[in-house]
């Protein structure tokens, strides 16, 4: 559904996003993860058409997706990290105007998200809370039932009950074969409900996979406690995740024989080896 092709975004001199290329099929909600300032929101940005590309193409359903290209822009629903609507207009009356743009009227869609969202319509967009501007956001992204919907940091702003309902919406949009773009800085959101998972770093897709094979992808959370810790430690050169006096904790990705014959000449008081969890893995590719 979605195809980006070698995307690269320059500022001037400062680097957006570099030489990405990702492929999201249709009917999968696919995270899209990395802290501010890795190259989210720009990569988000170019698939909108809301800044240039420096180079690179996007595909939308297997269609070129240039900024004249309206009937492909008929089927995506957006939602940006920060929304800005008109302040003077009700929610009511906000609805109305984006329902105007298409031929057909969403008032019963409309009417089922505000509900869900627990949404109150009378107020005008200037009196409304971060968290409800965000709802009215959500409802804007989601009434005419795109094909494509593609949301950045969708959940900032939102109370954690509103996020479960939220994420309930999501999940039936997948049922509908709805495909989901989802970028996030918020790790369990994406363990929560995505399919598979890209790892952007300094504008670059580090790694691209389902989140049951992140977790199985032959890492393991070694933990060692000796006397002979430092030089161990000097041995190994391996990136801590911890350090405590006789103790070290790190990342192993190589044979685990390996490593069990180069600590056979020390004196191990104890060795702990764990599987993963995702958010382990997740600092692993940052701290290379």
């Amino acid at each position: 559904m979605l195809e980006i092709k070698n995307l690269t975004k320059y500022y001037k001199d400062v680097k957006g996003v570099e030489d990405l290329s990702l492929n999201i099929d249709k009917g999968e909600i696919f995270g899209f993860i990395g802290p501010n300032g890795a190259g989210k929101s720009t990569t988000i940005k170019c698939v909108m058409n809301l800044i240039n590309k420096t180079s690179g193409d996007i595909y939308i359903n297997k269609k070129l997706n240039d900024k004249d290209n309206i009937s492909l822009k008929k089927i995506i629903g957006y939602l940006p990290d920060e929304v800005h609507l008109y302040d003077d207009l009700t929610v009511t009356q906000m609805f109305e105007y984006s329902n105007s743009f298409y031929k057909k009227h969403y008032s019963k869609r409309i009417e089922y998200l505000v509900e869900k969202l627990d949404i109150d319509v009378t107020k005008k967009i200037e009196e409304l809370s971060l968290g409800n501007l965000k709802k009215v956001g959500i409802v804007l992204a989601m009434m005419h039932e795109p094909k494509l919907l593609i949301l950045d940091e969708a959940t900032s702003g939102l109370d954690p009950l509103m996020k479960e309902i939220f994420y309930e919406l999501l999940l039936e949009e997948k049922k509908k074969g709805t495909t989901i773009f989802f970028s996030s800085h918020n790790l369990s959101e994406i363990k929560k409900i995505c399919d598979r998972v890209g790892i952007i770093k300094d504008g670059h897709l580090v790694t691209v996979d389902t989140i049951e094979e992140l977790s199985t992808n032959h890492l393991e959370i070694i933990t060692i406690v000796s006397k002979d810790i430092s030089k161990i430690k000097k041995e190994l050169n391996q990136e801590l995740i911890s350090e405590d006096k006789n103790k070290i904790k790190f990342i192993h990705k190589d044979d685990i024989n390996n490593l069990i014959n180069l600590l056979s000449k020390y004196n191990i008081e104890k060795i702990l080896i764990e599987d993963p969890e995702v958010e382990d893995i997740f600092m692993h590719y940052y701290r290379r």
